[in-house]
């Protein structure tokens, strides 16, 4: 399963979202797993996802992974401060996600909110998730003073992206 791509799309008067069709073939792809078990559901457009919030945007993972990293948060004895209010933030912030049969999502008003979402979204592809933004936001995000030094971080990663 993989997500890549930047898609601008508009939400509709009820707050509903339509996932690009490459998205959604992802996520039916590997199946609704053990969402149904959770009391989740899939459709015929696509498997359960999770949707929650971070960095000032939606981030949607695939239900095994993020059962997975609910099990990593339960694994944490006796958390700090901060990682219980991240956990608030991240865990607190999860909803459960099935496309309708035209790809659509109900956006929450409380997920709206947290975005800046109003009528307008940009969905970003990033290999194993995707994330859902306010336009303007993510162009802040981009800018350059926040990507300054970055070549020289990956390169610190292993990751050689010299042009």
């Amino acid at each position: 399963m993989v997500f890549r791509g930047r898609y601008p799309r508009s939400l509709d008067p009820k707050g509903r979202l339509t996932l690009p069709p490459e998205f959604r073939d992802a996520l039916a792809s590997q199946g609704a797993g053990s969402a149904a078990a959770d009391g989740a559901s899939s459709s015929a457009s696509g498997a359960s996802f999770v949707l929650t919030t971070y960095d000032g945007c939606l981030v949607a993972f695939s239900w095994n992974d993020w059962v997975e990293l609910e099990e990593k948060f339960m694994r944490i004895p006796n958390p700090s401060p901060k990682v219980r209010a991240f956990r608030r933030l991240v865990i607190g912030g999860a909803e459960t996600h099935t496309p309708d049969a035209h790809g659509r999502i109900l956006l929450s008003p409380d997920h709206r909110a947290y975005a800046g979402l109003d009528r307008e979204a940009t969905i970003l592809g990033l290999v194993d998730r995707f994330e859902i933004w306010n336009p303007a936001a993510l162009r802040a995000s981009m800018s350059s003073e926040n990507l300054e030094g970055v070549t020289e971080e990956l390169a610190a990663s292993g990751i050689d992206f010299s042009l």
